[in-house]
């Protein structure tokens, strides 16, 4: 099974589901907030540093294009991840060693620099595992994405499952946890990762079972996450439940095994003349400049400011949000964990519309109602748009130079990030916290700044639907051939 599609397929999943520790910046961001003496905005800018770093990733992007091009380093891609992996222990660890006290206070721009390192590190990972994704499985990119960026969606309430397990109300003990678990995982796991597609008529099955298992996965820590809410849970019961989380995250190797065996045999002479390449499907393949140049760049560019900037402006303000509204440090944990959950059906199913009466019931008796479930929209929503921009990337602009443009477009993230959570959301809380000695209590900390979310996101919504007029006739196209 050496160097096939399947196994680095497994690694990679093993890789996301672990890396997406920018997601659970509420676990520690409360910490992190007093023990430096930061005020909301302040916070704000420092978390927009983190959003910068994990949706930046045009270095990535270009060290995966230089590995790649380069026979010195074989056919192997461990270089990205290296860089990764340096990058996320160093930035969790001097956070860690700043919240703890062991070096003294940093100034603001440093820990800026801390955090924008450990995020950064997360495109190294996301870059590599996509694209391979994509050329091991050129028939099913759409569905190779769902899969990889699915599992990382996944990740924040993987690692927050076994932070209530192992480090339970010590959120510094997070922190470090974040930055070895990780960095160990990558490390262990990165000579696997390969660019090895084969000619098999019987990959989509097998693509099918890792899409369930990260199904099976979502459920069962939304099971968990409901009877952690109704009752107090002894410890014997987190280590029971995290320790069958981390078998389900072991069993796509079964499938890998499976999908082996399968693929030794030879497709049949039937189905062979319907094995094609992205390559041969897609009419142009532009490089960044480009790509850059074309109106259909920009439009994508703009929807990502206006919709997932706001969103993570949400993540980001998450813990003082829920303490405006009275929620206690396992509801706002908790909700931190929705988000990932629904973050991954937005990523795996592109924002197909999964709410029911009796799921709005459920939230309702556990969460206390309607806050957390507009959260899990949003969360939602903010998925979808990470699961179908790599695909448009990808055919609009060709599979040649996916890496670099698809990640050039995720540096709208931050910069949204940075007028909303900044100029928007800490500006307005920290004015509304002066009134009232420093903390804010109420619907009034943040219904402005979400009038203008409002407006924003109807915007983005605009851009979006021009850029589907654009692309009508392409995508027909693309449609018709794929028929033939």
């Amino acid at each position: 099974m050496e160097n096939s599609k399947w196994l680095s397929t497994v690694a990679s999943i093993w890789i996301q589901i672990t890396s997406g520790a920018t997601y659970t910046f509420g676990i520690y961001s409360a910490t992190l907030k007093s023990s430096q003496g930061y005020d909301q905005t302040t916070l704000n800018t420092v978390s927009v540093f983190k959003d910068i770093g994990g949706n930046i990733g045009v270095l990535a992007g270009l060290l995966y294009s230089a590995v790649t091009s380069s026979s010195r380093f074989g056919s192997g891609l461990w270089p990205v991840y290296l860089a990764g992996a340096v990058q996320f222990f160093t930035g969790y660890f001097f956070i860690w060693l700043s919240v703890t006290g062991v070096i003294d206070r940093p100034h603001v721009l440093v820990m800026c620099l801390f955090m924008f390192m450990a995020a950064h590190a997360q495109t190294f990972f996301s870059t590599t595992d996509i694209v391979v994704a994509v050329r091991n499985f050129p028939d099913y990119s759409g569905t190779s994405v769902g899969i990889m960026k699915g599992f990382f969606g996944l990740s924040g309430a993987i690692l927050i499952q076994i932070y209530y397990t192992l480090f339970d109300n010590k959120p510094t003990t997070y922190l470090l946890m974040l930055a070895v678990f990780p960095t160990l995982v990558s490390l262990a796991f990165m000579s696997l990762v390969h660019i090895n597609p084969s000619n098999t008529s019987n990959d989509k099955p097998h693509l099918n079972r890792f899409s369930l298992i990260a199904l099976i996965i979502a459920t069962y820590l939304m099971i968990v996450l409901i009877f952690q809410n109704i009752f107090t849970l002894p410890s014997w019961a987190h280590i029971l439940t995290t320790t069958i989380l981390l078998i389900m995250a072991l069993s796509p190797l079964q499938v890998a095994l499976t999908a082996q065996r399968s693929e030794q045999r030879p497709p049949s002479p039937v189905m062979a003349p319907l094995i094609t390449t992205l390559e041969d499907q897609n009419e142009v393949e532009m490089n960044l400049l480009h790509a850059m140049s074309t109106i259909n760049y920009w439009l994508l560019f703009l929807a990502m400011v206006c919709t997932s900037g706001s969103a993570l402006a949400t993540i980001n303000n998450i813990t003082q949000i829920g303490e405006s509204l009275d929620y206690s440090t396992l509801e706002i944990n908790t909700i931190v964990s929705l988000w990932s959950i629904w973050n991954f059906l937005g990523r795996f199913i592109g924002g197909f519309p999964y709410t029911t009466n009796y799921g709005h019931r459920l939230f309702d008796h556990c969460f206390k109602g309607k806050f957390v479930r507009w959260f899990s929209d949003c969360g939602v929503c903010f998925g979808s748009q990470w699961s179908l921009m790599p695909t448009i990337t990808l055919e609009i602009f060709g599979v040649k130079h996916m890496g670099t443009i698809f990640n050039s477009i995720g540096a709208a993230n931050p910069i949204g990030s940075y007028i909303f959570s900044v100029q928007v959301i800490g500006k307005i809380y920290d004015k509304e916290a002066q009134a009232t000695g420093g903390l804010c209590h109420g619907l009034h900390c943040f219904t402005l700044s979400y009038f203008i979310f409002v407006g924003v996101s109807l915007f983005g919504v605009l851009s979006s639907f021009v850029l589907f007029l654009r692309t009508r006739g392409f995508y027909a196209s693309i449609l018709q051939n794929r028929l033939k």
